[in-house]
């Protein structure tokens, strides 16, 4: 799961004059961080991705084993997004295909660890072991690659 840090760190990128939808509810907790942190949120945990469109931004960190059907179905709804995916899937070809030349991207300085939530509960984990990025659709960002600091 998301943690907060993880939206803590791009918060000055994210409109809140804008209503957010948390597309992957998970255990609701990145929705309510989100919220926590002034946004208006939609969102729910019987809510499929593929079945609405909600809000004016998608922000959401999706399920890494689906990723190539949620790019398709977000170039069919065509509205800005933040997706936080491993770094890995700018390499690939559905990803090229796809996005290609219309992402900007944010680049965290540190990996983003995340929570694992096993039957409900949080447990403690070992570091994760890849990187993710930040991949913005129009988002309007200053320049196409941004490093956090």
């Amino acid at each position: 799961m998301t943690p907060c840090s993880a939206w803590e760190n791009i918060q000055h990128m994210i409109p809140k004059d804008k209503v957010l939808w948390e597309a992957f509810y998970g255990n609701g907790q990145s929705m309510q961080y989100l919220q926590e942190l002034g946004y208006m949120v939609e969102g729910g945990p019987d809510e499929d991705f593929f079945q609405h469109n909600k809000g004016e931004i998608i922000v959401t960190n999706p399920p890494f084993t689906i990723i190539p059907a949620i790019l398709e179905r977000l170039i069919d709804l065509d509205k800005p997004f933040i997706l936080i995916m491993p770094s890995s899937k700018i390499n690939t070809q559905y990803f090229r295909k796809l996005l290609g030349r219309e992402i900007q991207i944010i680049i965290p300085r540190k990996r983003i660890q995340f929570e694992k939530i096993v039957d409900g509960k949080k447990v403690e984990s070992n570091q994760c072991n890849f990187d993710c990025f930040y991949y913005c659709y129009k988002m309007d960002l200053e320049r196409d690659i941004i490093w956090l600091e």
